[in-house]
């Protein structure tokens, strides 16, 4: 069902892969609301991927662009608003990579150059993002952008890795620029702290199918699907959230706030089993 609630804006949504992204439903729901919108991704995304097929879908372009270069940015920013007829309105980072995740380094043993793309991809592309825009002035008064976060930027989680940093520092990053986008250009910044949600970069995430069944015993309301992520994201898009800003928000079915569920110890107490290797040495992950 549709509301109108984006009617006359225009966007630019990083991060489409395919559509078990949670970037690819926003896309969707945006325009459903009544957006315009270009789409951006990498040139190597774009060919593993189908945001091409998304963007036919929803008759816009792909600016192809890396978000961790200021000139690649620089022209989606530029070509979006030349595209789209005026200033953005909303812009959705929905970025993330952790080579340490997929070459299985654990936390105890990263190689740091790997850190380095991860924080760079990360969280770092979005200080760039938001620094070009405001550079450019590119975007209009009372804009919103929406990041993407999770509940390890808080709490330690097994398998998440350097990720967990990853988010810390994107959500900082929010804060900090969403004082001064906020007290100078009245934009907004925002990041979601979404459920675990199946998507090709979260399926690299060990134990993610166990941490799924685990965060939707907790959570009183069950883990959020991309498509709910969708439609909060709509929300902090639209003019009803001109007020909310600086502020990680937590989507996950109430997850975030809960200790131990009913749901969660029933299941924990079938299967107690000591943490150990077969011998006596304890097994942290």
């Amino acid at each position: 069902m549709s509301y109108n609630l984006l009617k006359g804006k225009r966007g630019i949504i990083f991060g489409a892969l395919n559509d078990m992204s949670i970037a690819w439903k926003v896309a969707e729901r945006a325009v459903e609301e009544g957006a315009i919108i270009t789409l951006t991704n990498t040139p190597m995304a774009m060919r593993l991927g189908e945001t091409d097929a998304l963007a036919q879908k929803l008759n816009t372009i792909v600016i192809p662009a890396d978000a961790t270069k200021v000139e690649d940015l620089e022209n989606v920013f530029s070509k979006s608003v030349e595209y789209l007829g005026g200033k953005i309105d909303f812009v959705l980072h929905s970025i993330g990579m952790s080579p340490n995740v997929r070459k299985k380094r654990p936390y105890d043993d990263l190689d740091y150059n790997f850190l380095d793309t991860t924080l760079n991809v990360s969280a770092i592309s979005f200080h760039k993002m938001i620094q070009v825009a405001k550079k450019m002035d590119a975007i209009n008064e009372w804009g919103s952008i929406v990041a993407l976060s999770y509940v390890a930027a808080q709490r330690t989680l097994y398998g998440y890795n350097d990720m967990a940093d990853a988010k810390a520092l994107l959500e900082s990053i929010a804060r900090s620029f969403g004082y001064i986008y906020g007290r100078e250009r009245n934009v907004r910044i925002n990041t979601i702290s979404q459920s675990p949600t199946i998507t090709t970069a979260g399926s690299g995430v060990k134990g993610m199918d166990s941490l799924m069944d685990f965060s939707e015993r907790m959570a009183p309301l069950g883990n959020a699907s991309a498509l709910e992520c969708a439609d909060y994201c709509i929300t902090l898009f639209s003019d009803l959230t001109k007020k909310v800003t600086m502020q990680n928000l937590f989507h996950d079915g109430g997850f975030s706030s809960m200790g131990m569920s009913l749901r969660a110890m029933n299941q924990y107490s079938k299967g107690l089993e000591c943490d150990c290797d077969g011998g006596e040495k304890i097994c942290y992950g």
